[in-house]
């Protein structure tokens, strides 16, 4: 992204260390636009150089710098942005450019606590910002980058189990081999008919994202159904189970991501749907924690 004032007088130029070797990941800007970033995570260095183009022969400035900023945007409230990491470095102090320049910058072990994301009402995106101070209007360039967020969860994870039932009509039961996933885990389980009175027709499984931005009593969710498919289609009898594999690489997740700087959230829910013969939904809903399993083959800078 680049912003000129009128009659800018120089492009700039970033080029970030290592372009050419970096994984770069798939992202949704705030229009809803999908463009491939470079991948950073929490701690490494963000280094680059500043290329400056004249128009002109000469070029009066203020002084020159260059940012990493992480910033989270609500949509209900543009232009209102909250920077949550803000560095700055000096590439010039005021002078004057004669011809085109370059600037080496470098920003050490930085601190990037969050994912980035782009959600329904909210984004949190990190972005490098040169900007060329003039009297009149400055000449600013961004570009952004993706940051993601790894974990690594002891063994200790305990199964979910939930109950549907209508007392003397429908006893049912929900099991799962454990409550906390990685983006590229499969959910494992079981479903256990212990009491069936009424006519079942089918029964399917979701994941629903919520996202909750701001705070009570201005607080609003936003619910996305990520999957969906069917797991029964016909009427169950009495002891009968059904078993329920459910591959999560082939689905846009994020990380669960709680109370990220007070301004969002954003969950996931496993949603078990039964319908009968008469088109009575009967629900229920259990949350699952995802997180972003360390890849052997990340290459840490």
């Amino acid at each position: 992204m680049s912003f000129f004032g009128f009659g800018a007088s120089a492009e700039i130029e970033v080029v970030l260390g290592d372009q050419e070797n970096r994984k770069k990941v798939e992202m949704r800007n705030d229009e809803g636009k999908k463009e491939r970033l470079p991948l950073y995570y929490d701690g490494e260095n963000v280094q680059g150089k500043v290329n400056i183009k004249l128009k002109g022969r000469k070029l009066e400035h203020q002084g020159i710098r260059v940012e990493f900023i992480g910033q989270i945007e609500l949509f209900s409230d543009r232009g209102n942005q909250h920077d949550f990491t803000s560095l700055i470095r000096q590439l010039s102090p005021p002078g004057e450019l004669s011809g085109d320049k370059s600037f080496d910058f470098q920003f050490v072990t930085v601190e990037k606590p969050h994912e980035s994301y782009t959600g329904t009402n909210v984004q949190l995106r990190y972005f490098l910002r040169v900007t060329i101070v003039r009297r009149l209007s400055d000449v600013v360039k961004e570009i952004d980058v993706a940051v993601h967020t790894l974990s690594s969860y002891p063994d200790m994870n305990n199964s979910l189990k939930m109950e549907v039932g209508i007392e003397d009509c429908l006893h049912i039961e929900f099991e799962y081999n454990k409550s906390k996933y990685h983006l590229k885990d499969v959910i494992v389980g079981k479903i256990y008919f212990l009491l069936v009175r009424i006519k079942i027709k089918h029964m399917e499984i979701a994941i629903i994202k919520r996202e909750t931005t701001g705070i009570p009593p201005n607080m609003y969710n936003e619910n996305d159904t990520v999957a969906k498919y069917e797991i029964m289609d016909g009427a169950p009898v009495r002891g009968e189970s059904i078993p329920i594999r459910l591959f999560l690489s082939g689905y846009d997740l994020t990380p669960t991501m709680k109370d990220i700087n007070k301004k969002f959230s954003v969950r996931y829910f496993i949603n078990l749907v039964l319908v009968d013969e008469e088109d009575r939904r009967y629900f229920k809903q259990q949350e699952i924690l995802l997180w972003r399993k360390i890849d052997p083959k990340t290459t840490r800078r």
